[in-house]
């Protein structure tokens, strides 16, 4: 119980997704059909991106996107480098993971070569990059993937009617570097020599062939929706026992468990008359401005849970969704894991990360919120 009571202090998202299912269930008692109701498919296609994706860390796969970083010599290419290769990779490796490579790199580069006082805005930009890089995919994000599973579309049109917010973002993010480097575009890095942790063994390299594989099947499940999903999840999770079983302890099981506790509550509301009728007609027709409030109290996630089955017009639900991280750190769970990772270096710096954070992400957020309300009127 302790053990228990550690995790649900430790993980705050965890313990409102617990307390909200556990209302939920008594306000609308448990049944068959509302287990039933609960999107499995993606709770399965959640469960192989995060285990393919640790093995990915634990073999280093990005280490030559990584030892590219370190050869470029201006601050302003370096700080484009590093917020652009978390934009592109968060499109395929979702956008906490994005992070979780960049981020550490980033602290390590800046101290390297003394220029610690760009590490919260460039890390701040990483984060936007993040959050709006990872919008283009189904696959970029969880709620990404949450609403195309549910949505039926195809990929081809997905990414297309995200396209247009996605290439703004991208332009913008060009615009704030720059910005942060007005006085000295060419300013040096003046990094002499960086040591890459975790050198690529020649025997380990079997282990990264099969996990490019096996990722490989996961992005072709996600994108053909086949209906042999099961089969999928079991093949990735006999493959990662045979290539590393201690990957398969190392999968990010609370928020797996997160989004059980999200979709239970979502059932049990969707199935509780009086509260499904209040939302249906408040979130109809203002997907938008309820998925980036709502956001900013359980975070994106899970209110893509809560929200969807109440909305008319997924688009703009995905577009808020997409735009709440940009308001305040709770907003999404990837500001979350960037707050983590930047205290672990400057344990006592918590409050200067997020006046950074909020002040660089709502400048952005104002340049973007209009325009992506008016793109999201048009229909998915």
């Amino acid at each position: 119980m302790k053990k228990v009571l550690a995790l649900l202090k430790k993980e705050l998202m965890l313990t409102v997704s617990v307390i909200a299912a556990i209302a939920a269930l008594i306000i609308t008692p448990p049944s068959w059909e509302l287990f039933s109701d609960i999107d499995w498919r993606t709770l399965g296609t959640l469960f192989m991106m995060l285990t393919v994706l640790e093995g990915f860390k634990k073999e280093n796969i990005f280490r030559p996107l990584l030892k590219l970083a370190g050869n470029i010599r201006s601050m302003a290419g370096l700080s484009l480098f590093l917020v652009f290769s978390v934009f592109f990779s968060s499109m395929f490796v979702t956008n906490d993971v994005s992070l979780i490579i960049f981020v550490p790199l980033t602290i390590i580069l800046f101290r390297a070569g003394g220029k610690e006082r760009y590490i919260l805005p460039v890390i701040s930009m990483e984060n936007i990059a993040a959050v709006r890089g990872s919008l283009l995919t189904p696959f970029g994000s969880p709620q990404n993937l949450f609403i195309y599973g549910q949505s039926g579309v195809s990929a081809w049109r997905f990414i297309s009617y995200m396209f247009p917010i996605w290439i703004l973002s991208g332009v913008l993010l060009v615009g704030f570097v720059l910005f942060l480097y007005r006085r000295n575009v060419r300013e040096k890095t003046e990094i002499e020599s960086f040591q890459f942790i975790g050198e690529w063994k020649p025997q380990d390299r079997v282990r990264r062939i099969a996990y490019l594989v096996v990722f490989a099947l996961v992005i072709t499940t996600i994108v053909t929706r086949t209906s042999l999903w099961m089969w999928a999840v079991v093949i990735v999770a006999v493959a990662v026992f045979f290539i590393d079983r201690r990957i398969l302890m190392k999968t990010d099981y609370v928020l797996l468990l997160t989004f059980f506790c999200f979709f239970i509550f979502s059932s049990s509301v969707a199935r509780n008359e009086a509260i499904s009728t209040f939302l249906s007609r408040a979130v109809a027709n203002h997907e938008y401005v309820w998925s980036i409030l709502l956001s900013q109290v359980i975070s994106n996630v899970p209110a893509s849970i809560v929200l969807y089955p109440f909305a008319v017009n997924r688009g703009a639900l995905l577009y808020g969704l997409d735009s709440a991280g940009l308001c305040t750190l709770i907003g999404s769970l990837a500001s979350v894991i960037n707050y983590r990772l930047y205290v672990r270096d400057y344990p006592g710096d918590g409050k200067r990360f997020i006046l950074v954070f909020t002040l660089v992400s709502l400048a952005f957020f104002a340049i973007v919120a209009v325009p992506g309300y008016f793109i999201s009127l048009s229909p998915l």
